[in-house]
C-alpha cells in the first residue's frame, strides 16, 4: 500500500506541478497571516509582468539585429537564461513542508518546522501529509473540489479582459491611419496596470487577514470587475457613444480586481483545515482546470481578429462575475451553516490531543497521537473522517 501511495504522490506532482508552489504557504502560516503571504506570491506575477513589459521595450529597442537575431528572438534567449537560473535556485530556496523539509535547503533550521507545526495545531490545522489514494478518492467524492475549481476558474476568466490591453492599444489608429502607439509604448503602457495590480493584491490580502474575511472581498472585487465589463460592452458595440477615455479607464480598473486567487485559496484552507490532502488536490485541480479551459476558450471568446471590438468577450466576463457573486454567497451560507460546526469539533478534538501529548512527554509524535486516538476511541473527529461529507 505504501508503494501505491508513493506512485500516487509522484503522479499528482507530475500532473499538478502548481501544487508544489501553492500548497507550502498553507502549512506555514496562521489564518490571519495566510492571505498576505499568498498575496505576496500572487503579486510577484504582476511584478513579473511589469518587468517583462519593460524588458520587451528595452530589448526591442537595443538588441534588435544584434548578432543577426531579431528583437523578439532575444526575448526568448534572455527569458530562457533567467528560467534556468531560477529553476536551479529553487532546489535550495524552497523549504517544502515543515514536517518534511527540503534537505537541500541548507538555510532551513529544524526549529522553524517545529514552530510551524505548533502554530498549525494551535489554529486547528492538521499536519501536512503525503498524498494517498484514499485521500484522492475522498477528495473527488466530495463537492468542495468541484465547487472551488469552478469558482476559481470563473474569477480568473471573468477578469481576463485586462490581458488584451496590449491588443487594444495596438489597434488604435490616428486620423491619418498610422498607429497611435509605437511597439515600445504598447509594451510599456500596461506596466501602469500591473503596478495597480500589485498594489491592490496587497490591499485585498491585508484587508482579508485584518478583518478575517474572504468572501466579502471576493464579492467586492467581482462587483468592481462588472463596471468595466458594462462600459466595454457598450463601447465595443457602439464605440461612438462612449468616449475613448472610458475604454482606457475600464482597462485600468480591470487591474483592481485581480486579487481573488489568494483569498479563494486562503478561504479553502479555512474551510477544510482537517484534510491537508484535499486542500492540496483542490488547488491543483482548480489551477489545472483553469489552464485547460483557457487554452481553448479564450481563442473563441477573445479572438485577435475582433480586437478591440470583441463581440462576446466583455459580455461573457460579466456573466462569469455574476456567477462568482452567486457562488461566493452560496459558499458563505454553507460554510456558516454546515462546515463551521465541524471545524470547531475538529479543533476541540485536536486541542484534547495536544494536552494529552504534553502529558505523554515531548517525544510523542502526531502519528502516535493519531494511533492512540484510534485505539482508545477518544477521537470525535479525525483529520479525514468527515472530509467526504463537506
Amino acid at each position: 500500500m505504501a508503494r501505491n501511495d508513493d506512485i500516487i504522490q509522484y503522479v499528482i506532482q507530475i500532473s499538478f506541478p502548481w501544487l508544489e508552489l501553492t500548497r507550502p504557504p498553507v502549512y506555514w502560516y496562521t489564518p490571519t497571516e495566510l492571505a498576505k503571504r499568498m498575496g505576496f506570491y500572487h503579486s510577484c506575477q504582476a511584478v513579473g509582468q511589469m518587468l517583462s513589459g519593460a524588458m520587451q521595450a528595452a530589448i526591442t529597442d537595443t538588441l534588435d539585429g544584434r548578432n543577426e537575431l531579431a528583437g523578439w528572438r532575444w526575448l526568448f534567449v534572455i527569458n530562457a537564461i533567467i528560467t534556468v537560473i531560477w529553476g536551479f535556485a529553487g532546489f535550495i530556496m524552497l523549504p517544502d513542508l515543515p514536517n518534511r523539509p527540503n534537505p537541500r535547503a541548507f538555510w532551513f533550521k529544524k526549529v522553524h518546522g517545529e514552530l510551524s507545526l505548533e502554530r498549525l495545531a494551535r489554529n486547528g490545522r492538521a499536519e501536512p501529509k503525503k498524498m494517498t489514494w484514499a485521500g484522492v478518492k475522498r477528495t473527488f467524492s466530495g463537492w468542495v473540489v468541484y465547487f472551488i475549481a469552478i469558482l476559481y476558474i470563473a474569477t480568473v476568466l471573468g477578469t481576463y479582459g485586462y490581458v488584451y490591453f496590449g491588443l487594444f492599444l495596438k489597434s488604435l489608429k490616428n486620423p491619418d491611419g498610422s498607429a497611435r502607439w509605437t511597439v515600445s509604448q504598447v509594451n510599456a503602457i500596461p506596466i501602469g496596470g500591473s503596478a495597480i495590480n500589485v498594489v491592490f493584491v496587497w490591499i485585498w490580502a491585508l484587508l482579508s487577514d485584518y478583518f478575517e474575511t474572504r468572501w466579502t472581498l471576493i464579492v467586492l472585487q467581482a462587483v468592481i470587475g462588472i463596471v468595466p465589463c458594462i462600459i466595454m460592452s457598450v463601447w465595443t458595440t457602439h464605440p461612438l457613444s462612449v468616449d475613448l477615455s472610458a475604454a482606457y479607464a475600464s482597462y485600468f480598473i480591470s487591474y483592481i480586481c485581480l486579487g481573488t486567487a489568494p483569498l479563494i485559496f486562503a478561504w479553502l484552507s479555512d474551510l477544510i483545515p482537517q484534510d491537508p490532502e484535499a486542500r492540496s488536490l483542490v488547488v491543483g485541480v482548480a489551477v489545472a482546470g483553469y489552464y485547460a479551459i483557457s487554452s481553448w476558450s479564450q481563442v473563441l471568446v477573445w479572438p485577435a481578429s475582433q480586437a478591440p471590438f470583441y463581440k462576446y468577450g466583455w459580455q461573457s466576463a460579466l456573466a462569469l462575475l455574476v456567477l462568482v457573486i452567486i457562488m461566493t454567497s452560496i459558499l458563505r451560507f454553507v460554510d456558516v451553516r454546515y462546515l463551521l460546526p465541524k471545524r470547531e469539533e475538529f479543533r476541540a478534538a485536536l486541542e484534547e490531543d495536544i494536552v494529552a501529548s504534553k502529558g505523554a512527554g515531548p517525544s510523542v509524535s502526531a502519528d502516535q497521537i493519531e494511533g492512540r486516538r484510534r485505539i482508545d476511541g477518544s477521537s470525535k473527529v479525525s483529520p479525514t473522517s468527515n472530509a467526504h461529507e463537506i
